[in-house]
């Protein structure tokens, strides 16, 4: 596929979002989800490190917008759970192979698997600039102007009804940006805060969006969207990255990541 076809793009400008089927074929989805089943089995996370992933604004300033662990971890490999896998102490109360929610930021760097999914010729074309409670990747990947941020979603397994598929409202990337998400200065020691709220969006806007394996997703960067819990026995395992326009584009000093020295933002292209 050279790009978009004119049909394909016109629904992404006007829905926020797009599925392309089949994107990623089945064998490279196992390759994705048998790497992933290494790195988890040799993880080795300190108890005072073990961070709880949410997008409720609440918790994320409780847990890991105040912790170094999440904060410096956009040039690393580090592991974020769901809620209620720990006791007290800090230990596992299920299987660390179902504990993870997250493993981020740096997967695409560090990891030649994903290093090679990121920058395949597939992904290298152009037009292509548990629950999760309904938010807008801009508010914690702030750019200006606005609408440089594209989100590449891939179903390593189908993500159905189910089992937590997406939910999209149809049009809204069109609104602007409710609320961001900021950094701590340097001097001031690890933290977070929120400008603005989140609206209480209107549950019946949203629309599913069932994909099977190997489905890739464009996700624009202000498309508000979510993701049910998972009550369903089937896992719904995905590897998601953003790409942003550089030319041209200013990344918020205000953002949580941060490009380091030790691992600039890198192209595309490579």
């Amino acid at each position: 596929m050279a790009c978009l076809s004119p049909s394909q793009l016109k629904k992404f400008q006007e829905d926020g979002f797009l599925l392309l089927e089949g994107f990623f074929t089945a064998d490279e989805c196992v390759v994705m989800q048998q790497r992933i089943g290494e790195i988890v089995a040799e993880m080795d996370v300190p108890l005072h490190c073990r961070t709880e992933f949410s997008t409720q604004e609440d918790e994320q300033l409780q847990t890991q917008g105040n912790t170094d662990y999440f904060l410096s971890s956009g040039d690393k490999i580090r592991f974020f759970f769901e809620k209620g896998v720990f006791d007290e102490k800090g230990n596992f109360l299920v299987p660390p192979e179902k504990s993870i929610n997250k493993i981020g930021h740096a997967l695409h760097a560090h990891d030649p698997v994903f290093r090679s999914i990121t920058h395949s010729p597939k992904v290298q074309q152009p037009h292509f600039g548990g629950e999760v409670s309904p938010h807008q990747d801009a508010t914690f990947l702030y750019t200006e102007p606005l609408g440089r941020v594209l989100g590449l979603w891939i179903a390593t397994e189908d993500a159905m009804l189910e089992n937590g598929c997406l939910w999209f409202i149809p049009g809204s990337h069109t609104s602007g940006v409710s609320r961001r998400m900021i950094r701590a200065p340097s001097d001031s020691g690890p933290g977070t805060s929120f400008l603005g709220s989140e609206p209480a969006w209107d549950n019946n806007l949203f629309v599913p969006l069932p994909v099977r394996r190997g489905g890739l997703v464009l996700i624009h960067g202000e498309v508000v969207h979510k993701s049910e819990q998972n009550l369903s026995d089937h896992s719904r395992q995905a590897y998601t990255f953003h790409l942003m326009e550089a030319a041209g584009t200013v990344w918020s000093p205000g953002n949580w990541l941060q490009p380091t020295t030790e691992l600039p933002f890198p192209p595309l292209y490579i």
